[in-house]
């Protein structure tokens, strides 16, 4: 029988990694075998490939349905990945040993029960994360059980601690985890079970696999076998050759559901390594473990030295004298907490005190660069790529579109099929947060053109592999995205502007999924701004979502639903409303009106001017609310100079009250003056009120005033300003042509005028035969 050995390891641990790389290199197995999908066991040899840096991710997912998938990340510093390097370097047998995904991703073996409430899994000793696959019926941390006694806030730090920051290669440190996990496992296997556990089922069966590969590899021409697993499952494993472990194995495995998978190696980064994502648990710090793994023996003053020329970068004060004076601080934070080198806690304390002066914006710039880091990974050009970075390649090719990182314009016509076309992959890349193009505004006339501005940036690649999470292809991942914000959205009128963001990316299905959702939501909603919110886009998607060939008729429909609601609640909806809100509520009713002006729909048309009729008879709602829906229904012609008159003088009546009246012309005027030019007695009645305040009124009500004045423009300021200045202080109301007269300066001129015109009256009457 062959020498066995099982390595229970931390996934992206450096300590790991370094004790594991001396243990191997002691060891010198002829056969690996590796905690990792066995679907991916032909993509082991690219590893060695010069072009291959990590931190890279394998995937695995389904040939039929590209969006059932799971990743495998590693870095540098990740034990897998050192234990295959070492056996490429080395000429031995790599192969992964846990439950191959054709299985885990199969339809059926998520049903194999449920999971109790409560349970949770050591963080990073097992590949699954600790919010998905809870172990064995764990129903505490152990780790944090651990962290406890020994006075550490989690059992990250106590790992942390006690493994990834040890000095040395101490070979020796892998049986006392094997001891340890076997003692934690024993007491929650000792737990009490009640009814099936499907999470459980799933880890019976990886382990019940790798122990069938472990005892494939024993009966083959291998003198030294080494296993590379997850430190929990190490004591598991350890009883491959026990009793009747081969049939309760057997048993175990037997009737599994499969299904075809496929695989491909695809970069990554440490910004989404630091998250815990699909199978493998994240670390809160992978360039902080780079740092560990790779400049071992001056890792404190070296991380602070980055973090020095870090801020100097910034044009902070970071000085030598400062850098020395935090290593200093930082071991000696080390030596009063039994440390034999600083921790990421000691250093992080260092800098806050020497480099940032307690200030928390220079340590969320170091946390950022320094703790989580913005490392990308590359994969060979010849490796097998992921679905949507195909379907990403093949879409620019037929596009014609380079992703370079050379910025550049492109103006579409959307009514060329191809530009249409690279309208609509832009906007799906911006769905699946890729933000390759930017919308600028189009120059020249027509709906028709629009603008971009390309620039590609290299860690998108990243962003592409993960949305193969969500599809196969780029449309794919896109509409999944959007119906998950879909199902998020608390607001119509976040529905309404996804509904827009479909249209753009002429994403039909999804659109109609998201319809279905807003009507659903409307149905229920008792916010009226809310669904008035939403109008004003869907409205613009109605009139103008043709110059995209898209089909509007369903926006159409979602309008002609929404606008009868938000008229029937828009009175109940502006009482009681203070300033600020009423200022909104304005901006809301006139986004409205526009939105439905824009349609030329007169039914809908009808009903939103009834609705504004009832809100300019309210006498208790805010005045400048008020204002503008009689300015807004005297625009439309559904009142006239003197309904309106009539309206203005209630409103500026001493019984309203002076600041009630204020309000009210704000609204009524506010960014447009033509009313006052055009409206007959409309200015004469302003007039007539503001010549009547005293003293004290006028002076209080004049910064209200010139606001509002302030937001008419400066033609029809000077309009109104040359017609009062023309009649003078004498106001009077004309008759029948609806402008300002002062009779007596008009007498003055009738003698001129008689004289002008009578020769040229008695010359007429003299020709006349």
């Amino acid at each position: 029988m062959p020498e066995v050995r099982i390595f229970g390891i931390r996934h992206h641990g450096p300590g790991s990694a370094r004790s594991l790389r001396a243990a191997l290199d002691a060891f010198q197995p002829d056969c690996l075998l590796i905690e990792g999908p066995p679907d991916a066991d032909a993509l082991i040899p690219l590893v060695a490939d010069p072009a291959m840096e990590p931190p890279v991710a394998l995937l695995v997912y389904r040939a039929d349905r590209p969006q059932t998938c799971a990743f495998f990340p590693f870095a540098a510093f990740s034990p897998e990945w050192v234990a295959m390097r070492h056996g490429l370097d080395h000429g031995a047998t790599l192969r992964f040993i846990d439950l191959p995904h054709a299985i885990q991703l199969a339809d059926g073996f998520e049903t194999r029960g449920e999971a109790p409430e409560g349970e949770t899994a050591p963080a990073g000793l097992d590949t699954p994360a600790p919010a998905e696959a809870p172990s064995v019926a764990v129903r505490r941390d152990p780790l944090g059980e651990l962290a406890e006694i020994a006075g550490f806030p989690d059992g990250e730090r106590w790992w942390d601690a006690f493994v990834e920051s040890r000095a040395g290669e101490d070979g020796d440190v892998f049986a006392a985890i094997h001891e340890a996990m076997a003692a934690l496992r024993e007491g929650a296997e000792a737990a009490p079970r009640q009814g099936a556990d499907g999470d459980a089922f799933r880890e019976e069966a990886r382990e019940a696999h790798m122990r069938t590969c472990l005892r494939k590899a024993a009966r083959e021409d291998f003198a030294r076998i080494a296993v590379i697993c997850g430190a929990w499952h190490a004591p598991a494993l350890a009883r491959h050759d026990a009793k009747g472990q081969v049939g309760l194995d057997a048993a175990t495995l037997k009737g599994l559901p499969k299904t075809k998978v496929a695989a491909a190696w695809a970069p990554w980064s440490y910004e989404r390594l630091a998250t815990a994502s699909g199978y493998r648990a994240g670390v809160l710090s992978p360039e902080w473990y780079d740092t560990l793994w790779n400049h071992e023996g001056r890792v404190a003053a070296r991380w602070l030295a980055r973090a020095a020329t870090l801020l100097r970068a910034e044009d902070l004060d970071a000085s030598p004298a400062s850098v020395i004076e935090a290593a200093r601080l930082a071991e000696a934070l080390a030596g009063f907490r039994g440390r034999a080198r600083p921790s990421l806690d000691d250093l992080h304390e260092a800098a806050q005190a020497t480099l940032c002066f307690a200030d928390p914006a220079p340590m969320a710039l170091i946390r950022r660069k320094l703790v989580i880091g913005e490392r990308l990974g590359a994969t060979p050009p010849d490796s097998p790529g992921t679905p949507v970075e195909a379907d990403f390649a093949a879409t620019c090719k037929s596009l014609r579109l380079k992703p370079e990182a050379v910025a550049g314009d492109l103006v579409l016509d959307l009514r060329k099929d191809n530009d249409l076309a690279r309208s609509h992959f832009l906007n799906r890349l911006h769905l699946i947060g890729i933000p390759w193009g930017r919308r600028q505004q189009a120059r020249g006339r027509g709906t028709f053109k629009e603008a971009w501005f390309l620039s590609w940036q290299p860690e998108w690649v990243v962003d592409l592999v993960a949305a193969s999470a969500d599809g196969g292809t780029v449309a794919e991942a896109a509409a999944s995205r959007v119906r998950r914000r879909a199902h998020e959205a608390t607001r119509v009128a976040e529905l309404s502007g996804l509904i827009g963001t479909l249209l753009d990316a002429d994403l039909a299905g999804a659109g109609e999924d998201v319809i279905r959702a807003l009507n659903d939501r409307a149905a229920v909603s008792a916010d009226v701004f809310d669904l008035m919110e939403a109008l004003p886009p869907l409205a613009e998607l109605a009139r103008y979502g043709s110059v995209r060939s898209s089909d509007t008729e369903p926006v159409l429909g979602v309008v002609r639903g929404l606008v009868p609601r938000a008229a029937a609640g828009l009175t109940a909806a502006c009482q009681s409303l203070d300033d600020d809100a009423a200022s909104a509520a304005k901006a809301r009713i006139v986004g409205v009106h526009a939105a439905i002006s824009l349609l030329e729909e007169p039914d809908l048309k009808a009903v939103w001017q009834e609705a504004l009729r009832g809100l300019a008879d309210q006498s208790h709602v805010h005045g400048r609310v008020v204002g503008r829906a009689v300015r807004l229904l005297f625009d439309d012609r559904a009142l006239d100079a003197e309904q309106a008159g009539d309206r203005l003088r209630l409103a500026l009546s001493r019984a309203s009250g002076t600041m009630a009246a204020a309000a009210w012309i704000e609204g009524f005027l506010e960014e447009s003056g033509t009313a006052l030019i055009h409206g007959g007695t409309l200015l004469a009645v302003i007039d007539e009120w503001l010549a009547g305040l005293d003293g004290t009124l006028f002076a209080e009500l004049l910064p209200l005033l010139r606001r509002t004045f302030a937001t008419i423009s400066q033609g029809e300021r000077r309009a109104i300003g040359e017609a009062l200045n023309r009649h003078g202080t004498g106001v009077s109301e004309g008759e029948g042509s609806g402008r300002i007269l002062d009779a007596e300066r008009a007498a003055r001129v009738l003698p001129i005028l008689r004289l002008l015109l009578a020769p040229v009256e008695n010359e007429t009457t003299e020709d006349t035969p």
